[in-house]
C-alpha cells in the first residue's frame, strides 16, 4: 500500500513549491495592459527586487528562464571575440560557457571539480597573468544547482581588485537568490541574475538581471545586445511595454507581487536567509548522522564535504547504486519528489543512478523540512541502505535551537533571535 495519496511535497531544486496565495493572486482574468492597476503594480516590483538582491543599482525583468538571463547578461556586457574566465564547480558553469561561445565570446575554464569551492586566489593569479586585460568578465555561479557548492563572491571580488584588473564580476544567482545570503553591492558584484521559480516562489517563466554602473559602461562597447535583449530601455522605460519589449507576463507579475510581499514586506529578507540557514542546518545535521555508518563509501554522503561552502537552497547527495531507488521510493510511497542527480558523471554512465538532490528553497517550513527528512529516513530503512542512526534527533535539535547547524555558512533564526547575526 502506498502512502503517497494526499498532499505531495516537491523537494527538487526548482521549480519550487508555489504558495497557495501566489496561485490565488494569479487566478484572475487578463488585465488591461495599457492603463490601470497593472502599470503601477509592475513599477512596485522593481524596488522590492532590488531589496532581494541587496542593490541600489538597476533591475530588469525578462520573459524567460535562466538560459535567457545568461544571454541577457552577456549580450549587454560583451562584444564578439571577448574573453571571459569561467571558474567551474558544476555543470551550470558549463552551460553558461556554452551560451557565451554560441554568441561568439571566447571562454577560459578554471575547473575546480564537482566537490570543491572556487579558489579566489587562483582566480586572482590568473587575472594577474592577464597583463593586457584581455579577460572582460569573471562568470561565477553563486550556487551551482548540480553540485550544491557555494562560491565566496566577496572573496573573489577582493582578488579581482587586488590584481588591479578591470574585469566585471558576474554572478548566476538562480539557485541562491532569496535563499542564500546575497549582497550584490556590498560584495562588489557587477551583474547578478536569477529566475522567479526558485527562491521567489513563482511559476517558471520570468528572469531578472541586476547591474551596476560599471556594467552599464560595458554596455557601450557591446555589439551583442539586440532589440529584445538590450537592458537600457527596460531599466527606465519611457512607456510601459518597454519593460518587456512587448506584452508583459501579466499573470506572473501578479504572482511575483504576492511572493515579494511575503519575502520583503512580511518576513523580511534577512529573516528569509535565516530561515533557510536553519532548515539547511537541520538537513545537514541529519545527513551527517546518516553518513556515520562505517560502510566504506557504500552509503549516503553529502557531495559537499566542507560545511562552509554548502548551499542553504539545495543539497547534492551521493548514494552509490541506490540514489535513484531512494528517490523513486520516496515519490511512489511517500509523495515526496526529490531531484535527480545532474552532471556529476557523464550522461549515460550507470553511476549517475547513484546521485540525487534535495531542494530546500523558497516556500519551506520547519514542518515540511522535518517531513522530508523523515521520508528519506524511512526510505533508507525500507531499501536496506546502510546508514547511521539519530538523524531525526539531530535535525530536531537544530530546529529546536538546542544545537548549532552543521553548516556555518549563514546566520540562523536562533542567532537572529539571540542577537548574534553576522
Amino acid at each position: 500500500m502506498s502512502l503517497a495519496h494526499g498532499p505531495k511535497t516537491l523537494a527538487i531544486p526548482g521549480p519550487s513549491i508555489i504558495p497557495d496565495r501566489v496561485l490565488r493572486a494569479m487566478h484572475r482574468p487578463s488585465p488591461n495592459i495599457y492603463v490601470g492597476p497593472l502599470i503601477d503594480m509592475t513599477h512596485s516590483l522593481i524596488p522590492d527586487l532590488k531589496t532581494v538582491a541587496q542593490t541600489e543599482h538597476n533591475a530588469t525583468i525578462y520573459i524567460g528562464n535562466g538560459h535567457a538571463a545568461w544571454e541577457a547578461a552577456l549580450a549587454n556586457t560583451h562584444a564578439k571575440g571577448d574573453l571571459v574566465l569561467v571558474p567551474r564547480t558544476g555543470t551550470f558553469a558549463d552551460g553558461w560557457a556554452e551560451v557565451a561561445r554560441s554568441m561568439g565570446i571566447r571562454t577560459e575554464m578554471l575547473d575546480f571539480g564537482n566537490r570543491h569551492a572556487m579558489d579566489p586566489a587562483a582566480i586572482g593569479q590568473r587575472l594577474r597573468e592577464d597583463t593586457e586585460h584581455e579577460i572582460k568578465s569573471v562568470l561565477c555561479v553563486h550556487v551551482d544547482t548540480s553540485s550544491s557548492i557555494k562560491a565566496d563572491l566577496k572573496a573573489i571580488r577582493a582578488e579581482i581588485d587586488a590584481a588591479g584588473h578591470p574585469a566585471l564580476l558576474q554572478a548566476d544567482c538562480m539557485a541562491s537568490l532569496g535563499c542564500d545570503e546575497m549582497r550584490m553591492d556590498e560584495w562588489g558584484v557587477d551583474v547578478a541574475f536569477a529566475g522567479c521559480q526558485k527562491g521567489l516562489m513563482t511559476p517558471a517563466g520570468v528572469a531578472f538581471v541586476f547591474y551596476n554602473d560599471r556594467a552599464a559602461r560595458s554596455r557601450e562597447r557591446s555589439d551583442l545586445a539586440t532589440f529584445y535583449w538590450d537592458w537600457k530601455p527596460r531599466t527606465t522605460p519611457d512607456v510601459y511595454f518597454r519593460y518587456f519589449q512587448g506584452t508583459g507576463p501579466t499573470h506572473h507579475l501578479f504572482g511575483l507581487r504576492e511572493s515579494l510581499d511575503m519575502i520583503v514586506h512580511e518576513e523580511g529578507i534577512e529573516n528569509v536567509w535565516a530561515r533557510h540557514g536553519t532548515l539547511a542546518g537541520a538537513l545537514h545535521a541529519a545527513f551527517a548522522r546518516w553518513e556515520d555508518h562505517g560502510t566504506n563509501g557504500a552509503g549516503v554522503e553529502m557531495n559537499v564535504r566542507d560545511p562552509a561552502i554548502r548551499s542553504n537552497a539545495v543539497t547534492a547527495v551521493r548514494l552509490p547504486e541506490n540514489g535513484t531507488k531512494l528517490r523513486m521510493w520516496c515519490e511512489d510511497e511517500m509523495g515526496l519528489t526529490l531531484g535527480i542527480g545532474l552532471g556529476m558523471v557523464p550522461h549515460g554512465d550507470p553511476a549517475e543512478l547513484g546521485f540525487f538532490r534535495v531542494g530546500h528553497m523558497g516556500h519551506v517550513s520547519g514542518h515540511s523540512m522535518m517531513g522530508t527528512l523523515a521520508s528519506i529516513d524511512a526510505g533508507l530503512k525500507a531499501l536496506g541502505v546502510p546508514h547511521g542512526s539519530g538523524a531525526m534527533d539531530a535535525a530536531s535539535a537544530v530546529v529546536a535551537g538546542t544545537a548549532h547547524p552543521v553548516s556555518d555558512s549563514c546566520v540562523t533564526l536562533h542567532q537572529v533571535a539571540s542577537g548574534l547575526s553576522g
